[in-house]
């Protein structure tokens, strides 16, 4: 690869974050871990290679499609005009290119794995479309997200054992609360922009002192559910403590920003939620090792 073409591809990256892959790759290797455990069968390393590509090409296609389709609206915003779109580091153009191969390396990676993954790859394709619309009509947008995440473990347990079952879909549950509560976290930044511009989210419809009080119970759901999941088979006190550890980073997430000062938002959004992903993980591996 040349150095242009190279210099291009890592400003693709930057412009769709892909370093923020963190926040759901964790949870799909969970769901391996879960899978593993039921069927007391561990995966093969071509399974778990094929799961990440999976991954990474939903979470990449999406994430480009989301900024094709907000790119006026991010020009608009005084806090997103210098993303890659508006400011013409990144043309509509190359976007769609890397919008096309991550989708088709999900296709691909659905294929390989097994005729159900394959199946269902356009359902997950689905929602990830219609989350970058979803601002512009309703402001469940920040749980339609955790849907779009929720698929990370619940993609991968189909794809070692081509069905569903109730660990998993508590897991995906969890994610789906976490989500859909770091998500409000965020719009808080564009609280005032999105009410003058008629976008939709749960700020800008309920207000920021009930958005903090709807996130608080979102991520009390994520801890229960996350308990819950002590009692599938092959998880114990191990498991247990990272619970209590996520129990206890997400409480100081929350302590790092109020209604009056979202100075340390960035702290709470980035940071805290890439601790929070990963700790569960190897708390769960740890204890399936274990």
């Amino acid at each position: 690869m040349t150095q242009s073409a190279l210099g291009k591809l890592t400003t693709l990256l930057e412009m769709i974050k892909f370093s923020h892959t963190v926040f759901a790759f964790p949870f799909a290797l969970m769901g391996v871990v879960l899978a593993s455990l039921a069927s007391g069968t561990a995966p093969t390393f071509a399974q778990v290679l094929w799961i990440c590509l999976a991954m990474a090409g939903a979470r990449t296609g999406a994430m480009g499609l989301n900024r094709i389709i907000d790119a006026r609206i991010d020009a608009d915003n005084p806090r997103t005009a210098d993303r890659h779109l508006p400011t013409g580091k990144i043309v509509a153009g190359e976007a769609w290119l890397l919008v096309i191969a991550a989708f088709a390396l999900l296709l691909l990676a659905a294929w390989r794995l097994n005729p159900l993954c394959l199946k269902l790859a356009p359902v997950a394709i689905f929602f990830l479309v219609l989350y970058s619309y979803c601002k512009r009509f309703t402001a469940m947008a920040h749980v339609v997200l955790g849907i779009c995440l929720a698929a990370a473990p619940l993609g991968a347990w189909i794809a070692l054992r081509g069905d569903l079952g109730w660990p998993v879909v508590v897991l995906g549950l969890a994610v789906l609360f976490w989500v859909a509560g770091f998500d409000i976290f965020y719009a808080l930044q564009d609280y005032e922009f999105d009410r003058h511009h008629g976008l939709f989210s749960i700020p800008s419809r309920f207000g920021i002192e009930r958005s903090f009080f709807i996130t608080r119970i979102f991520h009390l759901a994520m801890v229960v559910l996350l308990f819950m999941l002590f009692f599938s088979k092959g998880l114990g006190v191990v498991y247990l403590l990272g619970v209590l550890v996520v129990a206890g980073l997400l409480i100081y997430e929350h302590m790092l920003v109020r209604p009056d000062d979202l100075s340390r938002l960035d702290a709470a959004f980035f940071n805290m939620n890439g601790y929070i992903s990963v700790t569960i993980f190897l708390f769960t591996l740890a204890d399936a090792l274990l």
